[in-house]
């Protein structure tokens, strides 16, 4: 198949981890207790506004529930603890040393996924993933979501543009592996300026890329946009978009997420959202008609 993938068009993070550790590797979704600070008032408040009241982690709980239950599908299998909800380097160091070392401590958990924002890795946080990271297997996702500023303060995003590109310098000089959340769709955006956000941050030296459909949720700020100010494609038009942006993305960028999940009860738009295995298929069944693959139109840099 074109580009190497196995079976897949793009490279997956499954697939990755799969011949990484030889078996089926499962993300337990965390919520450790932390907040953010465009939260708690020390830089905004109310969140980003298309963060609901969970912090962008509807479906985390604990990690015993989540391996009893997962662990009936696939019995073999290792596991990933993701600490997803708010912002989980935003607490003092030797809080967040214990709830991670105390992830690891269960069985089968063979590393961390640590979900924050690039305005809240300190020299003090950076030693301690630095340590982490040469214990056990470690990635860090940073929350940019676009790289235009206009689009960053209308979601009250509460840092620029150059603190993400700090971040991924220090953690490139670490070691440490990062991962980047982009969101498509979001209100005022074109499709080139999606495009762009994703060829940007391919750029960088980044291990994984997040692509995140937008959606519109009860009870956030984003509603206020919507229906007026908010594009809400067709699925197909949504699938095309992402093989566009794939494949612009260096084949060795793992892909971590290429729709999105959101609870039906507090789904207001798109209505299709929820349909992902047709949202998987789609984009699999793209590729193939163009006779693509990710990283075909690896071409030029959107410089600052």
């Amino acid at each position: 198949m074109a580009g190497n993938f196995g079976d897949q068009y793009y490279n997956t993070i499954g697939d990755y981890l799969k011949k990484r550790f030889g078996c089926k590797v499962i993300k337990l979704s965390l919520d450790a207790g932390f907040t953010c600070p465009n939260r708690d008032g020390t830089k905004g408040k109310g969140g980003c506004i298309f963060c609901s009241a969970e912090g962008s982690g509807d479906f985390a709980s604990n990690i015993p529930d989540q391996i009893r239950l997962l662990s009936k599908k696939w019995p073999s299998g290792k596991y990933i603890a993701y600490f997803q909800s708010y912002t989980n380097t935003y607490a003092p160091v030797e809080v967040l040393r214990e709830k991670y070392y105390q992830a690891l401590e269960y069985p089968d958990v063979i590393g961390i996924a640590v979900a924050t924002r690039p305005d809240c890795l300190n020299p003090q946080v950076l030693d301690l993933l630095s340590e982490l990271n040469k214990k056990t297997f470690l990635w860090i996702e940073l929350g940019l979501q676009t790289i235009h500023e206009n689009t960053a303060i209308l979601i009250n995003r509460c840092y620029p543009l150059a603190d993400f590109n700090h971040a991924v310098e220090e953690l490139s000089r670490f070691r440490i592996k990062t991962v980047v959340h982009l969101i498509l769709g979001l209100p005022g955006e074109s499709r080139n300026d999606m495009l762009d956000s994703v060829r940007y941050v391919s750029d960088k030296q980044i291990f994984g890329l997040k692509l995140h459909l937008m959606n519109v949720l009860k009870n956030t700020k984003l509603t206020e946009f919507y229906p007026d100010r908010i594009h809400i494609p067709k699925k197909e038009e949504y699938i095309s978009l992402v093989v566009d942006a794939l494949e612009t993305v260096p084949p060795h960028i793992t892909i971590h997420r290429v729709t999105a999940d959101a609870p039906r009860h507090l789904l207001i738009a798109p209505e299709w959202s929820y349909e992902k295995r047709s949202i998987l298929n789609g984009i699999q069944k793209e590729f193939k008609k163009r006779g693509s693959y990710q990283g075909i139109k690896e071409s030029y840099v959107i410089q600052e």
